[in-house]
């Protein structure tokens, strides 16, 4: 990072540009050196209001003492419970210890809430008072001036899809309804979130704007990637599957098989172009004979039509971009563990910052909040979030589905699986993805398995997919399909420890797999299979 930093300054250097905080740092140091400029400046200005006053940073707080000099003349406003700006240097300190620094300070407590019901106050109330002690200093508790409403709702879902469209259709209903689609609005922790609501809300026709960050069609990686999908289809021969095709494509975007192992704009970066990946699976399901060109013909589709007006359309948006907004309605998705609070938030300040983002969140709704979180990311997948510990608190408000439980807690035992291999069990070399740990081979050496049996797996996992109206890899996912081939288990026990087996899927498809790998044809199998389901019918 420091690195980083240094080459940063070195360009503005050489281009002769400086930057916001640049321009603090010079009006800082001129105020500094020269009296005559800070007398001026001084004379200028009698009286000072700042805004948002949690949010100050040490840079600012040194300018505004600057401006004032001996004075006393100033007026802040602020809430520490929504400081939400750190990663800018941003604390409520200066806020908090005002009264200490002006000990004549006249401090007005404005605790009356003109926006919320008061069942949604109610809600984030709770929220705050959970906090430490000393992240509670400062704040007010609120009192809600306004009618009564109906109570905030949790719901969870068992995947990300099944979320964004059970959102998209509750919103479309309530525009169906009379709701203006301009005051819903769904507000999420990460920009890379926004991609599956901004699809699912196209799905049912519900116009929306993207608030606080690039439209999806309008990222550079995904311009970039489309650009590159573009070129290849005029040479797609058709010999490599959809979704196999659109993975090489991509990479020369950026996208990598694994996922980056942090955050921020590298992860969002990479949930973008893996969306991509994931339309051309959705589409090689729909549409079998479907190659690049259609692709593209599709991508080109959805990005003319979410560049439509939209004014008047459901804003999305992520917590911070929602700062100092309201709506009648708000949707708060990703309501889970990882998301809220986000996976790299480390310490007790970052979890007690994330606390704050999440109760500016639950402020921005006036009428009606609904909260949600899924289970798993994809259709299928094994259940491992766990509801936000956040909510846990206001369990009397939301239900008991507030309480963070793990999701392996229930009546099903879980399996213990093999611990995967660290080194190539082919050459010894040590093993650097996770699809090469689950494996347990580099990707230089062959694979074990016998190619015939692969083959009637792969054969068996697209038919079940078709049939499903899913993508092949929720079935199962290339590397696990793999292993399956090269430990060839000859019992559900032993098929159980390989990873990316879970209950869930032991129970849909160990028969088949098991079968599959004792000689049957796929194809009877799953004739015989649907003759079975038609009897019983």
């Amino acid at each position: 990072m420091a690195r980083l930093f240094e080459a940063y300054e070195d360009v503005k250097q050489r281009r002769g540009v400086i930057d916001f905080e640049d321009v603090l740092l010079l009006t800082v140091g001129i105020l500094d050196e020269r009296e005559d400029i800070a007398r001026t400046v001084r004379g200028q200005y009698r009286q000072f209001v700042v805004d948002e006053y949690q949010d100050v940073n040490d840079l600012q707080q040194r300018l505004l003492d600057q401006w004032l000099g001996e004075r006393s003349d100033l007026c802040v406003v602020g809430d520490p419970a929504q400081t939400i700006y750190s990663f800018t240097g941003a604390s409520p300190k200066h806020l908090v210890g005002f009264s200490k620094r002006f000990p004549k300070a006249q401090v007005v407590r404005l605790v009356r809430n003109y926006r919320s019901t008061p069942q949604i106050v109610g809600l984030a109330n709770t929220i705050v008072a959970s906090g430490t002690q000393a992240a509670r200093e400062g704040a007010v508790r609120l009192l809600a001036q306004g009618a009564p409403g109906p109570e905030p709702q949790l719901t969870s879902y068992p995947d990300d899809p099944a979320e964004a469209s059970a959102v998209a259709e509750r919103i479309r209903a309530l525009v169906g309804s009379g709701h203006p689609a301009a005051e819903i609005a769904v507000l999420f922790r990460t920009n890379a979130q926004s991609e599956a609501f901004e699809s699912a809300l196209t799905d049912v026709g519900v116009p929306y704007l993207v608030r606080g960050g690039e439209r999806f069609f309008a990222r550079k990686e995904v311009r970039d990637a489309i650009l590159l999908l573009r070129g290849a289809a005029r040479s797609d021969d058709g010999e490599k599957a959809l979704g196999e095709i659109t993975r090489d494509v991509i990479t020369g975007a950026g996208w990598s098989h694994e996922p980056p192992s942090g955050g921020g704009a590298t992860r969002e970066r990479w949930e973008s172009l893996s969306a991509l990946a994931t339309l051309a699976d959705d589409m090689a399901v729909a549409a079998p004979d479907a190659r690049l060109p259609e692709l593209v013909a599709e991508l080109d589709r959805r990005a003319a039509e979410q560049h439509a007006p939209a004014v008047q359309g459901v804003t999305l948006a992520s917590l911070h971009a929602a700062k100092g907004l309201e709506w009648d309605t708000v949707f708060l998705v990703g309501a889970s563990d990882g998301l809220m609070p986000i996976s790299m938030a480390e310490g007790p300040d970052a979890i007690e910052e994330e606390r704050r983002l999440l109760y500016v969140g639950l402020t921005r709704a006036r009428k009606q909040l609904f909260l949600s979180w899924s289970g798993a990311r994809t259709p299928g997948a094994r259940a491992t979030r766990r509801v936000s510990r956040f909510l846990a608190p206001a369990a009397g408000i939301l239900g008991q589905g507030a309480r963070s439980e793990a999701r392996s807690s229930g009546s099903k035992r879980s399996t213990p699986k093999v611990a995967r291999l660290a080194h190539c069990r082919g050459c010894g070399t040590e093993l650097a993805s996770a699809a090469q740990r689950k494996v347990g081979r580099c990707d230089d050496c062959p694979p074990t398995y016998d190619e015939a049996t692969f083959e009637r797996l792969r054969t068996w996992r697209l038919a079940v997919a078709r049939e499903a109206s899913v993508p092949a890899y929720v079935v199962f996912t290339d590397a696990t399909l793999t292993a399956i081939a090269e430990e060839a288990p000859s019992d559900e026990a032993a098929l159980s420890t390989i990873s990316g087996v879970g209950a869930r899927k032991l129970e849909q498809y160990g028969g088949d797999v098991l079968a599959i790998l004792s000689g049957a044809d796929p194809q009877e199998l799953l004739e015989s299979r649907s003759g079975a389901k038609e009897s019983a019918g």
